[in-house]
């Protein structure tokens, strides 16, 4: 077959075209090679290689058929490939540097330590050591482990202690209005840790069950308002509101209900049996089932109070739907069933009277405040609403 070579100018990468027969290939030149396929008149100029790679086509029909006149039917597409010959011959600095390394140049490296050098790595390895030996001493030590048993019984009070301090120093910043949403958390989180955590961990000396359910049911429950505002507002935050529907108790009627409910939560603790004697299985379901009652009433409440109001906080109209059907706080009712299914939980019948007392005596103020309002907003159509819907708190009882 004949060989024939032509030129493809460059003005950054010259190269040149090799085809013999079917087969055309493209490689770097050292020098400028230019040729005539028909004179066979070649001339090369100097120039140095810029290029390391190969590019390789094959054609349907011989080149000698492409210098005839051709056919569209003729003329088929090249299929090319690249190889790079770059990365094959680029050098590994890693393998050069062991490569390089000889006798002579340790010997250089080494004449170069001065003795402060000797001093400080000899420091360095000699604490690396001892802290090896120290540790492993330790951990194959049984006197260890029973020392470190010890600890369960005394770290959860500091953790408790130090998470209710900052709590406080949080719980400030939320008075002042410069918490964030993380200082918020922690308040409430908090507040649940020497509710349902601390008391039952100070009677029994360890934690399993009931209280570390009711611990992460506790954040889940009273974060459902924060979840119906995302559902309503694609975000977290209150809406600006006329402030005459932020309806509070007197400051000594808030704090008495705050103590209240923590010495309910501890009495509970004090009451039931230890941990271990609660029996488990089949018996908790009912416990279950009132959870599950008390969040669904929850959501559902403060989903239709929502519903109905501007800016899930201002009511424009009486609600009349959902739990609002049994009771005229269902809200309120909510909260008292979940204080009341945890002492259940903790076979402390004493302690739900207790906690049921507290909560009624709270929210039959708040609701009456409540009602005043509603009474003067809407009028006859909230007094129907209540004359039809008898019980505030209790289905049927109160």
């Amino acid at each position: 077959m004949e060989a024939a070579k032509v030129l493809s100018h460059s003005k950054t990468v010259p190269f040149g075209f090799s085809i013999v027969g079917n087969n055309v290939s493209l490689r770097p030149l050292n020098k400028h090679f230019h040729a005539d396929a028909r004179t066979n008149n070649y001339q090369f100029h100097p120039r140095s290689k810029r290029i390391c790679f190969q590019l390789s086509c094959s054609y349907g029909n011989s080149f000698s058929t492409l210098l005839k006149p051709w056919k569209k039917a003729d003329f088929l597409p090249p299929r090319c490939s690249i190889s790079s010959e770059a990365s094959t011959k680029s050098p590994n600095l890693i393998i050069n540097h062991f490569r390089n390394l000889s006798l002579d140049s340790i010997k250089a490296t080494l004449l170069q330590v001065t003795p402060i050098d000797i001093v400080k790595w000899s420091g360095i390895l000699a604490i690396i050591t001892t802290a090896t030996k120290w540790t492993m001493n330790m951990l194959v030590s049984p006197f260890f482990w029973m020392y470190f048993s010890w600890t369960w019984l005394f770290w959860p009070w500091t953790v408790a202690i130090v998470l209710a301090v900052y709590g406080l120093y949080c719980f400030r910043k939320h008075l002042l209005g410069e918490a964030n949403i993380f200082e918020q958390l922690t308040v409430v989180t908090s507040v649940f840790t020497w509710l349902t955590l601390v008391p039952p961990g100070h009677f029994n000396g360890y934690l399993e069950g009931w209280p570390l359910v009711f611990f992460f049911v506790y954040h889940y429950f009273f974060f459902l308002n924060v979840s119906v505002r995302k559902r309503l507002y694609g975000d977290y935050y209150a809406r600006p509101h006329d402030p005459k529907w932020d309806v509070n108790s007197p400051v000594w009627s808030r704090l008495l209900f705050s103590a209240g409910v923590m010495v309910g939560h501890w009495l509970a603790a004090f009451e039931g049996p230890e941990l271990h004697r609660i029996p488990g299985g089949w018996n908790n379901l009912g416990i279950w089932a009132l959870i599950i009652l008390s969040v669904l009433m929850q959501y559902n409440a403060t989903l239709y109070l929502a519903k109905y109001s501007e800016n899930v906080v201002v009511p424009s109209a009486v609600v009349q739907f959902g739990p609002y059907r049994w009771v005229r706080h269902p809200i309120y009712s909510s909260t008292m069933l979940l204080f009341a299914t945890y002492c259940i939980a903790l076979r402390a019948p004493l302690s739900l009277l207790f906690l049921v007392v507290v909560c009624c005596l709270y929210y039959k103020q708040k609701a009456e405040m409540e009602e005043a309002l509603m009474v003067e907003s809407f009028g006859e159509s909230y007094t129907e609403y209540a004359n039809k819907v008898k019980s505030k708190l209790i289905p049927f009882i109160y």
